[in-house]
């Protein structure tokens, strides 16, 4: 029983090691080639938005707006997959069968 809670304490340890990397982490989502681009950290914060001035059109707000969120899904997206890598097994909440 010893055994199982060290691994556990050990693998509490390393999640908040990986979660301060993740948290420290940026990744960049885009859309439109290129023209809407977005960061986000590694924890889904969104810290910047780029938008190219040549997308503005006072007459199609539409679509930067589709635009700007197709950017940030990216991104999102992006820090998902980076959590998923870094995580492993823990991304799902498990233990990696640990207990089961």
């Amino acid at each position: 029983m010893q055994a199982l809670l060290q691994q556990a304490q050990n693998m509490q340890q390393q999640m908040a090691t990986a979660q301060e990397e993740l948290a420290n982490t940026q990744v960049t989502g885009n859309a439109g080639n290129n023209l809407v681009t977005a960061t986000v950290t590694g924890g889904g914060e969104l810290i910047n938005l780029t938008i190219d001035p040549k997308i503005v059109d006072p007459e199609d707000v539409e679509t930067l707006q589709d635009l700007v969120i197709a950017a940030i899904k990216d991104a999102n997206q992006r820090a998902q997959q980076l959590v998923e890598q870094k995580l492993g097994p823990l991304a799902q909440g498990g233990l990696g069968g640990l207990l089961g």
